[in-house]
């Protein structure tokens, strides 16, 4: 695995334009999910549904997601990423439109199901991207655009917050939201890194799981998102079953989380340049597990807080920096590197919370943590045999 070779005069614009261009792009994704989640609960209240049922119709939107997944990369590579892109967000943002739309459970459940396949091709196009535009910039920047996502879904939230306060119904929520995605689309998708400027065989249009280097880094990909998707599921459970903190402080780990995590983010460049990414990934994975063995050795409010804390750092970089060493593998286009390591790490996202729930069930609740939690530990034993992670 090594740099890919590219043209710079193909980018006919300066390299900061595209670094911005891909920035916006990255927000505003978030910024669309983030609105999305924002509204589960009115729409539950408007449809009338059971918690099962909201359970059921929400598992829709990753199944989009995996649908999707062994086909995204492939279309990436052969339409170019720039032109995936800027077509799959107008419809990714026109979907949030008609979710906001329904009046039956049926029409939730499909538009979902549509959410998450064009939410797939958003994010391995936008993931290539990202990627591309590093490479051209010569400088660390990806973990900083994960972190422009984190923030684009942290204000789409905010704003669905207001709008909730409001009393505003998402039937008039999300066009807002829409349009203004389709205008910075507009925009700025003239100043994304075109399909010409880095070149590379496009493969025959078939899905091959992903093998040695890839493998590893999936691998990795899917430590890391077990543990995120535990601590997004599980962690108020946890405050309130195990800890036994009141109603007032049940967030108080999620929050801690999700802070530093996006913090994390846009400190993770620098922090890879300073110690090396291969050290740093390492640090990250041993980050994860202390603050998991803290959270469980020492069950209090303000133990499990700091150890919220030091799992947000530690999960932070590793998903970007896997992406961005999977992007650079000269044998194969970018899109289909980056969704082969994403299906791996994917599936951990979506099998880790209902492990977490079985292993509960079974020992406890401390228990399944702390074996998810060593998932850090498999990740710092495994950066040393990543090649290119330097």
């Amino acid at each position: 695995m090594s740099t890919p070779s590219y043209d710079l005069t193909a980018l006919r614009h300066p390299v900061s334009k595209t670094l911005k261009a891909v920035s916006v792009f990255f927000f505003i994704q978030g910024l669309c999910f983030g609105s999305w989640a924002s509204r589960i609960p009115d729409l539950k209240e408007r449809l009338e549904l059971s918690e099962g049922t909201l359970g059921s119709i929400l598992f829709l939107l990753p199944m989009g997601q995996m649908t999707m997944m062994p086909f995204s990369g492939r279309i990436a590579a052969r339409f170019g990423s720039r032109n995936v892109l800027r077509l799959a967000l107008a419809a990714y943002s026109f979907m949030l439109m008609m979710i906001g739309q329904v009046e039956h459970a049926w029409q939730l459940a499909i538009y979902l199901y549509l959410f998450g396949l064009v939410g797939n091709l958003c994010n391995i196009s936008v993931n290539t991207q990202g990627v591309q535009t590093e490479t051209l910039h010569g400088r660390a920047v990806f973990t900083t655009f994960h972190g422009l996502w984190s923030l684009g879904g942290f204000t789409g939230a905010l704003i669905g917050w207001i709008m909730t306060r409001m009393q505003i119904d998402p039937a008039h929520h999300f066009p807002f939201i829409t349009l203004f995605i389709w205008i910075n689309d507009a925009a700025f998708q003239q100043h994304l890194v075109p399909r010409h400027a880095f070149i590379t065989a496009v493969p025959r249009f078939r899905f091959r799981p992903p093998q040695g280097q890839l493998l590893l880094l999936g691998a990795m990909t899917f430590c890391t998102m077990s543990v995120e998707g535990c601590m997004f599921d599980w962690t108020g459970v946890y405050f309130r079953d195990i800890i036994g903190a009141d109603a007032r402080y049940a967030s108080a780990g999620y929050a801690a989380f999700m802070i530093t995590m996006s913090g994390g983010r846009f400190m993770g460049d620098r922090m890879a340049v300073q110690f090396g990414r291969s050290r740093w990934v390492r640090i990250s994975g041993i980050l994860m597990a202390s603050g998991i063995a803290l959270t469980v050795l020492l069950p209090y409010l303000w133990t499990a807080t700091l150890g919220c804390i030091l799992v947000g750092f530690g999960v932070s970089s590793i998903v970007p920096l896997m992406y961005s060493t999977a992007g650079k593998d000269t044998s194969i286009p970018s899109s289909i590197a980056i969704a082969s390591v994403a299906s791996v790490g994917y599936l951990g996202f979506l099998l880790g919370p209902p492990i977490i729930g079985y292993i509960a069930e079974a020992a406890g609740l401390p228990i399944s943590f702390a074996l998810m939690g060593m998932g850090g530990i498999v990740i710092s034993l495994l950066v040393s045999r990543i090649r290119n992670l330097s």
